[in-house]
């Protein structure tokens, strides 16, 4: 274990590039060649093979030219307790598998609850804002079919006939659960995160089921149209399951307006996600806390703490306002929660009874030891300080003649392009893949690059506290040099080409 942790000391402190400028065939060929099926070769050896093979070849996301994806570099401490937990291996499923380890899961999950303003509120601990977010369409779905069949209990005993359908659906009493699942919708907009359409497809729901709401100017839901949206869904006989807002939304980094929202969803009696798993940990950033405001009022929230809380993958929660609504996820087992011990006046807390999952991490320990060596505080800090970074770059962009700027991020985020004078609009459309694609085949930088209203644009994620301005236009300069590069149709694809682009281009 200490020869682990001094050889990634050594990496850490060394590590020249954000990724490894290795070709993918020849990363496959190294991988192809070790036999996994001859005899072992004893610890120190295969420790050392993993190095040269994993560690000399990763992306790192603490290098300051890593400015790519929602990955943050991660607080020691954290990875201190990643160890621990992965040397004892504890599964916070059932209390006898975990016991202090279930309580800790628990504190953090009502701290957190507290900070969001739930009130009686619950959660559980998952493998990523994916699963949290299936995990609250599905418990939204539950709750919205449960209104049905009791309504059409309602209508079978008193004899009527259903009236007009109200929007929360409990006016409706279809016959089967498959023809009320086609009538179900969730309503989220065009930048709301993908997991959402998947989830409606894993959940059984229409191909139709996902409803676009319209955005306003800067990307985030227009609440009038939510109310617009809803109504058309009751006059088209359909029941709306849930709305999904989002807190910092993947490409343009902007927050939906909670609080409008929550009133609308409040006045509609529907279920409010809040997909927070970007902008949640704003909740806790002394400058920017106040863009949450409102989420209160949400059903459910995603929240990653392994996005802006420094954390090790997996830390992610799904928080819940009212406890009870976690009720469909509970299924007993006799060998592992018995329903007759549940209903004891002592019962042991099960965490598989609001888990999708049964065996599971004991991630929560990271992020209870970030918290005890560093504070909520000082995290709140380093949050607000990589959203002032992407301020600071954007005025740099803005300042730039041959660089355009999309937008303004609520957070961490920044949309650029490389728009030379000499390079018209279809030019700079084609560049985007062009310089992403070099430069991190280069292992200089690694940037990403996505896709507004039919516009390719480059995209930093700044999720390092420890990244300077300087860092930055360093990227930057490197981002023209090799847009200049290809448009001079020279063929870069090593680190020396794109180096000897910028020395040629005199970029600082």
């Amino acid at each position: 274990m200490h020869n682990v942790v001094d050889a990634l000391g050594e990496r850490f402190r060394t590590t020249e590039r954000a990724a490894s400028a290795k070709d993918r065939s020849g990363l496959q060929a190294a991988v192809d060649a070790v036999d996994l099926d001859t005899a072992g070769v004893g610890n120190a050896e295969a420790l050392r093979e993993v190095d040269a093979l994993y560690a000399d070849n990763a992306v790192w996301f603490h290098h300051p030219s890593y400015v790519a994806h929602l990955n943050c570099p991660v607080a020691v401490p954290a990875v201190a307790a990643e160890a621990m937990l992965a040397a004892i291996n504890t599964s916070v499923d059932t209390y006898d598998q975990s016991e202090v380890a279930t309580l800790m899961e628990r504190r953090l999950i009502d701290w957190t609850c507290g900070h969001l303003g739930f009130a009686g509120g619950d959660g559980i601990f998952t493998s990523g804002g994916t699963q949290s977010n299936l995990h609250a369409l599905f418990l939204a779905r539950e709750n919205v079919l449960a209104g049905l069949a009791e309504r059409a209990d309602e209508s079978d005993r008193d004899g009527s006939d259903d009236a007009k359908p109200r929007r929360d659906g409990s006016d409706l009493g279809e016959p089967t659960r498959r023809e009320r699942l086609s009538r179900l919708r969730i309503l989220a907009t065009d930048q709301a995160h993908f997991s959402v359409s998947r989830a409606a497809f894993l959940l059984g729901l229409d191909p139709e089921a996902v409803v676009t709401v319209p955005t306003d100017g800067t990307g985030r839901m227009d609440a009038e149209a939510l109310n617009a949206s809803l109504l058309a869904i009751e006059a088209n006989d359909q029941v709306p399951m849930a709305v999904v807002a989002t807190a910092g939304t993947t490409d343009l980094g902007v927050i939906d307006p909670l609080k409008t929202i929550a009133e609308v969803c409040d006045s509609a009696n529907v279920w409010l996600h809040v997909d927070a798993a970007y902008g949640g940990g704003l909740l806790w950033a002394p400058q920017r806390a106040h863009l949450l405001d409102g989420i209160s009022g949400a059903t459910s929230v995603t929240i990653d703490f392994h996005k802006t809380f420094f954390q090790p993958v997996s830390s992610s929660a799904l928080l819940i306002r009212d406890a009870s609504l976690f009720a469909p996820t509970i299924h007993h087992h006799d060998y592992l929660n018995p329903e007759a011990e549940a209903q004891a006046a002592d019962a042991e807390p099960n965490q598989v009874d609001k888990s999708l999952q049964t065996t599971r991490r004991f991630d929560a320990l990271k992020l209870w030891t970030t918290l005890r060596a560093r504070g909520a505080g000082e995290i709140g800090v380093m949050i607000d300080a990589v959203c002032d970074l992407a301020t600071d770059v954007r005025a740099l962009l803005d300042d730039q003649a041959d660089f355009e700027v999309l937008g303004a991020s609520d957070l961490s985020t920044v949309l650029f392009r490389f728009t030379p004078s000499n390079a018209d609009r279809a030019t700079c459309d084609e560049l985007v893949p062009l310089i992403r694609r070099v430069l991190f085949r280069s292992g200089r930088a690694a940037i990403a690059r996505t896709v507004i209203d039919g516009t390719p644009w480059l995209k930093l994620t700044l999720l390092n506290p420890d990244t300077s301005i300087d860092d930055i236009t360093a990227v930057l300069d490197l981002v023209r040099a090799t847009g200049h590069g290809i448009l001079a149709g020279r063929d870069l694809e090593g680190t020396a080409d794109i180096q000897g682009a910028v020395t040629e281009g005199g970029a600082s």
